[in-house]
């Protein structure tokens, strides 16, 4: 796997219809190398803690070949312009990668860059702020329909991290991929 693009973001106001809520995730690329803390990435920031962030939640990760799919999904939405491309972060990840989609990665299966190691522990489930962000309503489920939600990590060993560095996979126990985890979250709903 290597990291594409590192974003991080600061929690602003997003709007959604007439409410305003607090979100963190707006993230824009950043250059050269960033902290790696327990929590997460130097300068980076969650409003939800119950959903996003934490020990368990500190640095969520997106394979950039997923973007093409959103990039249709809104297009035919009529959103957007038709050669529009989505900046990395758009999603509200922290890192977009290339490689290790998640039929590939399993909960447990740990990530070694060069200065820091994470931890694979769950599939992103999305919420209405996934919604508000992609401009339509669904978004969030069509993501979990797909199987296209990337991945949180644990920081098991901080240090930093950079665009451009590569990880190498050190297989957990393969009991339950990412794609299997959020496949099994979402069954209730996709009746």
């Amino acid at each position: 796997m290597r990291v594409l693009s590192l974003n991080i973001g600061r929690c602003q106001r997003l709007h959604i219809g007439e409410r305003s809520v607090l979100s963190g995730i707006g993230k824009r690329p950043v250059d050269g190398p960033m902290a790696v803390a327990r929590l997460g990435l130097e300068g980076d920031e969650q409003a939800d803690l119950s959903a996003h962030g934490g020990l368990d939640k500190a640095v969520y990760a997106y394979p950039a070949q997923h973007y093409a799919f959103w990039h249709d999904a809104r297009r035919q939405r009529g959103l957007g312009l038709p050669d529009e491309t989505l900046p990395p972060g758009f999603m509200g990840e922290n890192l977009t990668v290339e490689g290790l989609l998640e039929s590939e990665v399993y909960v447990g299966d740990r990530l070694h860059f060069p200065h820091c190691v994470l931890r694979v522990t769950a599939p992103r489930e999305p919420c209405y702020k996934f919604d508000a962000v992609m401009g339509f309503a669904l978004a969030g489920r069509t993501m979990a329909r797909a199987g296209n939600c990337g991945y949180y990590l644990a920081v098991d060993q901080p240090g930093s991290i950079a665009a451009g560095q590569e990880a190498w996979l050190q297989p957990g126990q393969r009991a339950l991929s990412i794609a299997q985890a959020i496949a099994g979250k979402w069954a209730k709903h996709v009746r």
